[in-house]
């Protein structure tokens, strides 16, 4: 039965392979529980008030477990989804100055229903199939480079410079214990990999977790070192959930407290970031999974794309932010994950954190920022499948790998490689071979870049 649902001997996968990389992708994600509620709390609203980090986690946990496990039964994809960094700083810093959080988060209901439109319609499944396949594989690089950084960064290894934009560690040199436990853990997590250990990358990450908390218990560390997660044995393994945000949202109070325009704006930046992050995500996961066709199409993408977008509505109506598909699902995919018999175990194990909270805080990210950094190499490897040799698609290409990384956004990325594209067609008088949609896409984004000169001149 579960073969047949899930197409596992399609897929070339087994039941162990998809739990494994289930559970490999929700130790990869499993911060944003964390993460999410600190980002949130730390902003008010335009009424001062402040949301509490006990609901909010509560809010991350049931958001991320109900969107997860609808991916698994509708688009049967090795997708974990949750609040989408910069999604929820959007949230926090560019709506909630303007309005209260329950119609910031009615914003976030607004930008789920578009998204959702967009997928029913079949217009988004046609915007991400008129991108180029070369521009596909270069996302799939671009995205194996921004993980990578984000493991880097998560773990110390990589800071930002005093005389330069970024360096190695806090002080230009690698220091602390966190920073050698996560190098203890990348290199044991490469070993096994390179020996087709079974389980190489969740083994590695429970190994270093292990590492860390007892180096945490003998040695006296700062516990700001070891970044959101600070690695101890817990002092309870049961938490009770507080589900005091849910249901409180907004639809439209935004537009009417912050304005029409402010309001559109947030609504705007929220639909292109959660649009082309996941549909980023989307193709350089599936690509690394081995499960786009010749012609780069992702199965069953229209219900992949739907589930996205209900994830929104979900997100903004238990006041999680905005859930979309995560790109940490990629360490799922490099251990083994291909159907959504894998978003089961990871949105099982996202609902049993409202439970156990306490569990979900041992994993620091210098355990499991090593499988991030090794995903992003394996991630690398579709550079191969890029035409360097043609300028019209190498140029469109490097900036959208090279954007990513060094914007620390998707959406940046991609925005650039069709803006390039597109401009580098015209200019060589192939309109035929532009597709009319990514005109369009084109003019979009270059109102994304120039968001803010525009919202300055209607102002």
């Amino acid at each position: 039965m579960l073969d047949r649902f899930f197409e596992l001997t399609g897929r070339g996968t087994t039941v162990g392979r998809e739990v494994r990389g289930g559970v490999t992708t929700f130790m990869a994600m499993a911060y944003i529980i964390l993460l999410n509620p600190i980002i949130l709390a730390g902003a008010r609203d335009v009424t001062g008030a402040k949301l509490s980090i006990a609901q909010l986690t509560t809010s991350t946990a049931l958001a991320a477990a109900v969107s997860t496990l609808l991916m698994a039964f509708v688009g049967n994809a090795p997708f974990g989804l949750a609040a989408g960094l910069g999604l929820n700083a959007v949230v926090a810093y560019q709506a909630a100055p303007y309005m209260t959080w329950a119609e910031a988060m009615g914003l976030v209901v607004l930008e789920g229903l578009v998204i959702i439109i967009l997928a029913v319609t079949g217009l988004r499944a046609l915007i991400m199939n008129a991108i180029p396949l070369a521009l596909k594989h270069a996302i799939s690089v671009g995205i194996g480079l921004f993980i990578a950084l984000i493991g880097l960064v998560d773990a110390g290894f990589v800071a930002r410079g005093t005389g330069t934009p970024v360096q190695l560690g806090a002080t230009g040199h690698l220091t602390g214990w966190p920073v050698a436990v996560f190098c203890f853990g990348l290199l044991l997590m490469i070993v096994l990999y390179v020996r087709r250990t079974p389980a190489a990358i969740l083994l590695s990450i429970a190994v270093t977790t292990v590492l860390a908390v007892a180096v945490n218990a003998v040695a006296r560390i700062d516990p700001a070192a070891w970044g959101v997660v600070v690695p101890r044995v817990p002092a309870s393994l049961i938490s009770a959930p507080d589900f005091g945000l849910v249901g409180r949202f907004d639809v439209f109070g935004g537009f009417v407290r912050a304005g029409a325009l402010t309001a559109t704006v947030v609504l705007f930046t929220l639909v292109l970031s959660g649009f082309f992050d996941a549909m980023g995500t989307i193709i350089g996961v599936s690509d690394e999974a081995g499960l786009v066709d010749e012609q780069g199409r992702v199965p069953r993408l229209g219900r992949i794309l739907t589930v996205d977008g209900v994830a929104g509505v979900i997100g903004g109506s238990v006041s999680a932010s905005a859930s979309t598909v995560f790109v940490e699902s990629a360490a799922g995919v490099g251990e083994g994950a291909r159907t959504g018999l894998a978003s089961i175990a990871t949105g099982a194990l996202l609902g049993a954190t409202l439970l156990f909270t306490p569990i979900a805080a041992v994993v620091p990210a210098a355990a499991a920022a090593p499988a991030l950094v090794l995903v992003g190499a394996l991630m690398m490897t579709q550079c191969r499948n890029v035409p360097w040799e043609n300028m019209e698609l190498a140029v469109p290409a490097f900036l959208t790998i090279a954007l990513m990384p060094f914007t620390y956004s998707i959406t940046n990325g991609v925005g650039a490689g069709v803006i390039v594209y597109t401009l580098i067609k015209a200019a060589r008088g192939r309109f035929a071979e532009i597709p009319w949609l990514l005109w369009v896409v084109s003019a979009v984004f270059l109102a994304y870049f120039g968001i803010a000169g525009v919202e300055k001149l209607l102002s």
